[in-house]
């Protein structure tokens, strides 16, 4: 928490969502960097459910935001279903505070009881319009309030009219002025507090350090800065993000960009730590030309200093990067066991083959999704099978030779892939032992047909790729039944 002299003495962050739907990009990516400061420094990150507007509330939200988080490898050290020293971690269940400190502020003046019907508040406003100014409610406070009983909004009283200026750890300095202040509820008719005070006790009595934010608070600090004045609560530090905007790069990302729920990036066959890195990069930058990183090496180079202040385009096409760079770094049986298990979970029949093409796989697919796809859509099917009986016409339709020259061509490699030993079956040594004659001969000539021959396809990876994929004992098989075809 931060003493009177800003000094923090520990590092305490937090994700306060509420359950009103599912998790998008915005509030992952305010998680994703309030846990990785968190991280960085040794601190306490915390989990908080704000679930005060009960007319939003979705039911299943508060399982699905865990769901979420726990999938991307951002782990709590409080939370609801952890509990800890600061508990309980849902706002609903913490109504006992909220009116303890709308007591204390009642006691000093700060609050009062809201007299005034929806009815009259709106002919308030339209008398404002009518003389063209702002409408303020503070300047229509009763001159004689009554107790507050609960059954009316309480409000908030502020104590100063004046500017307000702070510093943020992103933006540097901001202020407002009073055009920015005005009474505003605490706690609501039906005995919820609003999001303007719930926020700022639990952050007091949790200890948080550092606030990660959204930019559209920026606007509302001045009323929060005046409700810790009152409270006599020294402030967190800010840090506002910068907002995520639309392919266009012009407007806020949102639904018609293909905002979406967050899990469906599973679904679609990325993982997480992609994930994870993609949206770090999404207004942050680790202050070198690095772009591929693991979640510890994010968590090592992190700071806010390295936060851009402009908005930061969503691009998709670069998630889809970010995850084929993160497949590729990944061993061949860490590569299989990914794959497996999507597969499993998301209604694809698993193949015994998918470990010899592991290597393949990763190559030619961005995502789990599209290997999966190719799997099911048979493209690796040859792998099982001893001899494959392509036509003479397939095997001589681009090799721009006739069937004997061809057959000729095949039992050449034949020999040339004998003297190769089992355990030196590599798609480089295969390589390098028939692509030398292959030029001579003509390439096409060669493997094209040879290609065919160990595949059945018109369209498959390249003959030593195939042949380091079946091993020695199956490439020569077919390629002797391809022998036997070309008559």
């Amino acid at each position: 928490m931060n003493d009177r002299n800003g000094t923090i003495n520990h590092v305490v962050t937090r994700f306060a969502p509420s359950p009103t739907g599912f998790m998008h990009v915005g509030g992952v990516r305010t998680a994703l960097f309030a846990w990785l400061f968190a991280r960085k420094h040794g601190g306490t990150f915390i989990l908080r459910i704000e679930d005060t507007d009960k007319a939003r509330e979705v039911g299943g939200s508060i399982e699905h935001i865990i769901e979420s988080l726990k999938w991307l490898g951002i782990e709590w050290d409080e939370g609801p279903d952890i509990g800890g020293p600061h508990a309980p971690y849902i706002q609903s269940e913490r109504l006992d505070s909220y009116r303890k400190y709308a007591r204390l502020l009642i006691e000093k003046g700060f609050a009062y009881s809201d007299p005034y019907t929806e009815e009259e508040v709106e002919a308030f406003r339209k008398q404002a319009e009518t003389e063209k100014r702002a409408f303020l409610y503070r300047d229509h406070r009763p001159n004689v309030t009554e107790a507050w009983d609960g059954t009316k909004p309480l409000r908030f009283k502020v104590p100063a009219i004046k500017r307000y200026v702070w510093n943020d750890l992103v933006r540097g300095e901001l202020s407002a002025g009073e055009e920015a202040l005005d009474d505003f509820i605490l706690i609501k008719s039906d005995g919820y507090p609003t999001y303007n005070f719930a926020h700022i006790i639990d952050d007091h009595e949790m200890g948080v350090s550092h606030i990660v934010r959204a930019d559209e608070f920026i606007a509302s600090t001045p009323k929060f800065l005046s409700l810790y004045d009152a409270l006599e609560i020294t402030p967190p530090l800010f840090a506002t993000m910068p907002p995520i905007l639309g392919p266009d790069g012009k407007h806020k990302l949102s639904k018609r960009d293909g905002a979406k729920d967050i899990l469906d990036y599973r679904k679609e066959g990325y993982l997480p730590e992609a994930l994870v890195n993609f949206l770090a990069f999404l207004g942050w930058n680790p202050g070198d030309e690095r772009e591929v990183l693991s979640i510890a090496e994010l968590t090592d180079a992190f700071s806010f200093d390295h936060i851009q202040k402009a908005g930061a385009k969503f691009n998709e096409e670069k998630l889809r990067w970010f995850n084929h760079e993160h497949l590729k770094r990944l061993p061949d049986t860490d590569f299989t066991a990914h794959l497996t298990a999507f597969m499993v979970e998301f209604g694809f029949d698993t193949s015994t083959y998918l470990g010899k093409i592991a290597s393949l796989l990763k190559e030619r697919s961005q995502t789990l999704l599209e290997a999966a796809e190719a799997v099911r859509a048979g493209d690796f099917s040859f792998c099982e099978e001893i001899i494959i009986v392509p036509s003479q016409e397939l095997l001589l339709k681009s090799a721009k030779a006739d069937a004997a020259t061809v057959k000729t061509h095949l039992k050449h490699v034949s020999e040339l892939l004998v003297k190769i030993s089992d355990d030196a079956f590599t798609a480089d040594v295969v390589k390098d032992s028939i692509f030398g004659y292959a030029t001579e001969q003509g390439r096409s000539a060669v493997l094209w047909p040879m290609r065919v021959a160990l595949s059945g396809k018109e369209k498959s990876p390249d003959p030593f790729i195939l042949s380091a994929l079946i091993g020695k004992e199956k490439t020569l098989a077919r390629i002797a039944a391809a022998q036997e075809i070309l008559r």
